[in-house]
């Protein structure tokens, strides 16, 4: 099935000859080719489709690249593959199918005008991992926006087997545009079961605030949060937090709220090294502490010998389970009596009031300005 879509479309790209990626920063807005499905040309579209992109999220991964703190490497050596010189940059979207490969149609049942969000790790299917049910740590994927052109444009194309049917009825599109990173608190939060349990979320960035709002709705008892952002830990507190503090007394603080026991789970948001002992010096003894913060370099673990003979247990978090995350994110999201939903507009987007950036206003300078004030930033491609 076709579509009337132009040859050219406006995108958001980090180009590599326009300067050494350590003396430049941001994106450049330009205009580049629009995607084509062309079956006889790349046989693997035939199960792809064409998306025209309604809402796209910022997310902490596009601050590394747009800052020049992380990336470089997965940028540059899938250019170099592809011998191209510019990544159309983002993995999160909203957006509406307006070509569908013929393979795509049959298997998956897309058509023209479905509205679909999507994973941004695309799998290979074929390695140890995927065969034995590990998709989400596949050894040959492929990151939207970082290895492969993602949806900081009007349109782009996509496999079929990685998007997700979004209805618009039921989640309103601004939120429905960051399901992929609300899904990376949802893999966070299931990875124990959090009835009942004292949550400490250290770090409350995107994620750790979609963290408060998750582990309240699956039956945590007590939340805290620690950051040094007055402005972060006030709105943990909005989104449900009962208790934020400070890291310097972080330590303490948790002990006190927990009667000296210490957190039943410990959530390190931060990839910053003291965050991490604390949270392990904080979980009470057979604990568990979930790490999903990254930073490069390497990491010291203070009191080894207290993480051994206490039974605190180490869990890594990465992306989302593929498509179990999908599903959990989905219930989270569709109901509404939890107010998650609700919350993240009201409070992390701050009902669009310098959260939401049409890209036909976007200017650089500006925009780095909002994705510093804010924890979250959306941008409009389509209107919808």
């Amino acid at each position: 099935m076709t579509a009337t879509i132009p040859e050219m479309m406006t995108a958001l790209v980090y180009d590599r000859e326009l300067g050494p990626w350590e003396a430049t920063r941001g994106l450049t807005k330009l205009q580049v080719p629009t995607p084509r499905l062309d079956p006889s040309a790349t046989p693997t579209d035939d199960a792809a489709v064409i998306i025209e992109v309604i809402h796209a999220g910022f997310c902490g991964s596009d601050r590394g690249i747009w800052f020049r703190k992380s990336f470089k490497d997965m940028i540059h050596g899938s250019l170099d593959e592809e011998a191209g010189t510019l990544r159309v940059t983002g993995h999160e979207l909203l957006g509406r199918i307006v070509q569908v490969g013929r393979k795509a149609g049959i298997k998956y049942g897309y058509s023209a005008g479905d509205i679909v969000s999507t994973e941004s790790h695309i799998i290979c299917g074929a390695c140890y991992q995927c065969r034995a049910g590990d998709t989400h740590v596949c050894a040959e994927d492929k990151i939207i926006g970082i290895s492969r052109d993602g949806c900081f444009a009007q349109y782009l194309k996509l496999p079929a087997k990685a998007l997700w049917r979004t209805d618009l009825d039921r989640i309103r599109p601004e939120v429905a545009a960051v399901q992929e990173p609300f899904g990376n608190a949802v893999h966070a939060c299931t990875k124990v079961d959090l009835r009942g349990k004292s949550v400490v979320i250290h770090g409350t960035g995107t994620i750790g605030l979609f963290a408060v709002l998750i582990a309240r709705g699956l039956g945590a008892g007590t939340i805290i949060g620690v950051d040094p952002n007055p402005k972060h830990a006030d709105m943990a507190r909005r989104l449900g937090a009962d208790l934020v503090v400070g890291p310097e007394e972080a330590g303490a603080r948790i002990l006190k709220a927990t009667r000296g026991v210490g957190a039943d789970v410990s959530l390190e948001m931060s990839g910053i090294n003291a965050a991490l002992n604390t949270a392990i010096e904080s979980t009470r003894r057979g604990g568990d502490v979930i790490l999903f913060g990254v930073r490069d370099g390497p990491m010291t673990i203070d009191k080894y010998g207290r993480l051994v003979m206490n039974g605190i247990a180490l869990h890594s978090v990465v992306g989302r389970q593929i498509f179990e995350t999908w599903l959990v994110t989905k219930s989270l999201l569709e109901d509404r009596t939890n107010l998650i939903q609700e919350r993240i507009w009201e409070v992390i987007l701050n009902q669009g009031e310098g959260t939401l950036v049409d890209i036909q206003d976007w200017e650089a300078d500006a925009f780095q300005d909002s994705i510093t004030a804010w924890p979250k930033v959306v941008m409009r491609f389509a209107g919808e």
